[in-house]
């Protein structure tokens, strides 16, 4: 029997300590991207804010050093230095063992964000080093680890006192690890963005943001008194408003509800959940207790004021939600989330209690403002009657498509109907297109080549949109549908390919085409994003043939420069232009070779950044986008 068929007690692998995060980083912070980088951030913020809750923090600090790293630090109790029973100092075990920390006592935290106990060792086990100081007493400890391990001997199971100290906190810095992450460059976007949204949902309390890495050092106070009714007048800030943001809270079982929304004049809904401080991305049972609550309230009393009549149907959920923008935020004793990642609550007594706060305090606040409620059951109507044109036009689509998914002569279909194993490639332009129908692997490789650049969406009408024959042709083919604010038929059972994956050229114009889709996915089918279907292909720019040697595809400027460096000798550079330029079997070992290509994954961190930074850049404002583009060009990476 060969030794790879051996599974005995010997096959058995025990990770200590930290090693199982180092192994599998992803179970822990989602992904080893950027959005996992940030995730290291947003864990030591966390327990901060935890603090707050607990009534023992008013500011955290937030640094992008300029070595890389990024120091936390805030004014709490302080993390406990004192000797734990398992004889070692408390901070060394919230550092060095996973499910340690002082969420599990309810003593400590009444609510808490961070309740799986694996953060702090989390930060610490994903970086090169890590430095905490802890203000307690009067006195400065302080402890140091390398990927994990820990550099300093205690004294006698305790940490050493370094210094004096004036009041209490943590400072937390540290550098992630580069053998474990694609990039170690930490992105100020998005997390300026989540500490404005931690402000919003903590009037009390102070975030000073500051990134030293850029030639001017850039200082943020976040400070918002106004709560989340100022985190809705932010959102809507560019937009014309029906109503005024109407707020409400109430507190049920142990739990509490705290929610704010507004209508604008623009049909589509943003509607964001939050637990505990934490942003639930793929909402939860807090949501669908708000949703439906709200449903009911808005048909109860369209029957009431003879709006609806007894012939009519009631409003959908998406009828009475559109044109809101909302956010509801509750704090919860012992929430369940989804993933160390907390992207979905799920407690079901969740539901009940927002359920009730919302039927509770929003008919109070209707039978009092009879002009407003009319005004958003306006807003239904006006969905309702634009969703049962919008269903009539889908049927005429999918009528007049019906026979057309396999014989209209663009896509070409792979053999394999295992959607999980199945992938489709668009492609612009019927060169490319031809090349990559050849080069495939008709098993389970589909090419979808589309004629230029498709319709941008973000400007256009959603008539205008379902008659685009490119967008038609995809919807036909992904096979689920699309979603739209008025209404959702998306269904992501129903796709036929697991990798979607777009192929355009490596200049300009093939990046304004990749943008395209990404803006009809984006907003049409988000799931495709959220889910992990959507790649974008990496052709390579130059292929180097040295005179002797092997060669060798380049897949950006700084590979070649790499190239340059490490080659000795002569050699002749291919530079291609368009995939049109390549043949089959050069497509097929660079692009569609899932053994030797690489590709993108498309990822979205924070949704409601990626919707503002969607509309500004593909919108019909002009000054916002030449703002945008300004103040990051210095990001770009220029292909001369």
């Amino acid at each position: 029997m060969s030794k790879a068929a051996v599974y005995d007690a010997s096959s058995i692998t025990v990770l200590e300590g930290l090693e199982a995060v180092r192994r599998r980083p992803g179970m822990y912070i989602g992904s080893v991207s950027t959005k996992g980088l940030n995730h290291l951030i947003y864990e030591i913020v966390d327990n901060a804010v935890d603090e707050h809750l607990a009534g023992f923090c008013n500011t955290i600090y937030v640094t992008l050093e300029a070595d890389g790293s990024a120091t936390i630090e805030d004014d709490g109790r302080g993390i406990p230095v004192g000797m734990h029973e398992k004889g070692v100092s408390a901070e060394r075990l919230v550092f060095t063992t996973l499910h340690a920390g002082g969420k599990f006592d309810d003593t400590a935290y009444k609510t808490s964000g961070g309740l799986h106990g694996v953060g702090s060792s989390v930060v610490n086990a994903l970086s090169t080093y890590l430095t905490v100081q802890v203000k307690h007493g009067g006195h400065l400890y302080e402890d140091r680890y390398e990927r994990g391990n820990p550099t300093i001997e205690l004294v006698d199971g305790l940490l050493p006192v370094v210094g004096r100290a004036k009041g209490s906190g943590t400072r937390i810095n540290f550098l992630p690890d580069d053998t474990i992450f694609d990039r170690t460059r930490f992105k100020e976007d998005e997390i300026k963005s989540r500490m404005h949204e931690t402000a919003y949902l903590n009037p009390a309390l102070t975030i000073v943001f500051e990134d030293k890495r850029k030639e001017e050092t850039e200082h943020i106070e976040y400070h918002e008194p106004d709560g989340i009714i100022g985190f809705i007048k932010d959102m809507n800030k560019s937009t014309e408003a029906v109503c005024d943001v109407i707020y409400f809270k109430g507190e049920s079982e142990g739990i509490s509800v705290e929610g704010a929304f507004q209508y604008i004049n623009e049909f589509h809904e943003n509607v964001l959940g939050f637990c505990n401080n934490i942003y639930n991305s793929e909402g939860g049972t807090h949501l669908t207790g708000f949703k439906t609550a709200f449903t009911n309230i808005i048909n109860t009393y369209a029957r009431e004021l003879n709006i609806l009549k007894e012939k009519d149907a009631n409003f959908t959920g998406a009828d009475v939600r559109n044109g809101m923008t909302a956010v509801i935020s509750i704090k919860h004793p012992d929430p369940r989330f989804e993933g160390q990642t907390k992207t979905k609550l799920d407690n079901q007594d969740a539901s009940k209690v927002v359920s009730k706060v919302t039927g509770d305090e929003l008919v109070r606040y209707f039978d009092r403002n009879l002009e407003t409620l009319k005004n958003i059951i306006g807003c239904a109507e006006k969905a309702a009657k634009i969703r049962k044109t919008e269903e009539k036009a889908k049927t005429n689509m999918l009528t007049k498509q019906k026979f057309s998914f396999d014989s209209n002569g663009k896509l070409a279909n792979c053999e394999s109907k295992d959607a999980s194993k199945c992938e489709i490639f668009i492609v612009e332009g019927d060169s490319a297109g031809g090349s990559a129908k050849t080069a495939r692997n008709r098993a389970f490789q589909a090419i979808l080549p589309i004629r230029g650049k498709i319709l941008n969406v973000e400007k256009a009408s959603i008539d205008k949109v379902l008659a685009n024959a490119e967008i038609k042709t995809m919807i036909n083919a992904f096979g689920c549908g699309f979603s739209e604010g008025y209404g959702n038929d998306f269904d992501i059972t129903k796709l036929r390919y697991d990798k979607i994956i777009i192929m355009a050229d490596a200049d300009v114009d093939g990046a304004h085409i990749s943008t395209l889709l990404l803006t009809l996915f984006y907003r049409f089918m988000p799931e495709l994003i959220y889910e992990g279907h959507v790649y974008i292909a990496m052709p390579p720019l130059y292929k180097a043939m040295p005179s002797k040697g092997k060669e060798e595809y380049l897949y950006d400027d700084k590979a070649l420069d790499q190239y340059r460096k490490r080659h000795k000798g002569p050699f002749t550079l291919q530079r291609y232009k368009g995939l049109g330029e390549m043949d089959a079997d050069q497509l097929w070992e660079t692009t569609l070779n899932p053994e030797s290509r690489i590709l993108k994954q498309v990822e979205i961190e924070d949704a409601r950044m990626a919707s503002e930074v969607t509309e500004m850049l593909m919108g019909t404002e002009v000054p916002p986008r030449k703002a945008f583009i300004y103040e990051h060009a210095t990001d770009a990476e220029l292909d001369i």
